[in-house]
């Protein structure tokens, strides 16, 4: 059963571009060494039953289980991983591409191929829809506010938008350039989203008390962000697909640095997490199979590299969860799993 909430129509919200200078950044070299830098990481796959469904994007619910989404199979399901039990929930024509889950134990959705975005009743699967205003098509990447809402990207779109989950009411933001391509989102305890973008060398910010727009070139004209992060410093981390770099801004000074990824210009980094000890872990998808590679953000190092089970294919988003010292991914080998992390 599907339930349409009553959607209002918004005007357009004017954009202040506070910033878009091309930052002086320094790169680092990884050196020859790194690439004999050890494996630190237990990894733990289920095989998911549905095949060639493109799962993605899992996100851990409150108690344990471990929501994701078949974006070619068109359903949202959870894992227990104590038993290794799915279930799927059907949602015809969705194309969802990702899942985030409230406090209260609820799933949403973000229907990119069907322009909308869905609460779901865990057990029963009903459906609440949030329709998308005139110009958003795909909502795409999605992240919670401390009030329970949800800032989302619109990539093909060339939106950012929000969602006041109570009301149903939605803000959209306009970006100032064509094809900028909103990607990877993170919403940092200010309730302040920052945003990768797949088509400019930039990453950016909202001011959630303006919704003004930061936009933040990054040093090389040919990237492709894909995913960003915040370590409990402030700083903001995010990974090249194009570039083979990981990089971090510190808003404080305004400075940017990177570094060369192990795998090389062409490793294709994707799926990006950070843990509770300040590390960050992103996976080199472009190689077969699909590397984790750790890096100490004090330290500015890196700390190992591991290769995936199943091969992954493709690793494209992924997430810590505290309660099991562990990072959860997606992979189109179809499989879901974590990555158990070193103390």
């Amino acid at each position: 059963m599907l339930i349409q909430p009553f959607a209002r129509k918004l005007a357009l919200i004017f954009i202040t571009l506070a910033s878009s200078l091309l930052l002086q950044a320094t790169t680092v070299q990884a050196e020859k060494q790194v690439e004999n830098l050890p494996g630190l990481l237990e990894f733990k796959e289920w095989t998911v039953p549905w095949e060639k469904s493109r799962p993605r994007d899992p996100y851990v619910a409150p108690d344990g289980t471990v929501w994701f989404v078949g974006q070619v199979g068109d359903y949202v399901a959870k894992l227990n991983p104590q038993t290794g039990e799915m279930k799927k929930f059907d949602i015809p024509g969705a194309g969802p591409h990702t899942v985030v889950v409230s406090d209260d134990g609820t799933p949403w959705y973000a229907g990119n191929k069907d322009k909308h975005i869905g609460k779901m009743n865990p057990k029963t699967g009903e459906v609440t829809l949030f329709p998308m205003p005139d110009g958003i098509k795909d909502p795409h990447t999605m992240g919670w506010t401390s009030h329970g809402n949800l800032w989302f990207t619109a990539q093909w779109a060339n939106y950012i938008g929000k969602l006041d989950t109570q009301t149903g009411k939605v803000e959209k933001i306009a970006l100032p350039r064509d094809n900028m391509r909103p990607y990877g989102l993170t919403v940092t305890p200010d309730n302040r989203p920052w945003i990768a973008f797949m088509g400019e060398n930039a990453i950016g910010t909202i001011n959630p008390s303006t919704m003004a727009l930061d936009v933040i070139k990054t040093p090389s004209g040919d990237s492709l962000i894909r995913r960003i992060a915040m370590t409990s410093d402030g700083r903001i981390w995010w990974g090249d697909n194009a570039m083979g770099h990981i990089g971090v801004y510190d808003p404080e000074t305004q400075s940017m640095q990177q570094w060369a990824t192990p795998g090389g210009e062409a490793a294709g980094i994707y799926a990006l997490a950070v843990d509770n000890k300040e590390r960050v872990w992103y996976v080199e998808t472009a190689l077969q199979p699909n590397r984790f590679v750790g890096f100490d953000t004090k330290a500015e190092k890196f700390i190992s590299i591991d290769e995936v089970p199943s091969g992954g294919i493709t690793i494209r988003h992924m997430v810590f969860d505290e309660n099991s010292n562990a990072i959860w991914f997606a992979t189109d080998a179809n499989t879901v799993g974590k990555a158990m992390l070193p103390e």
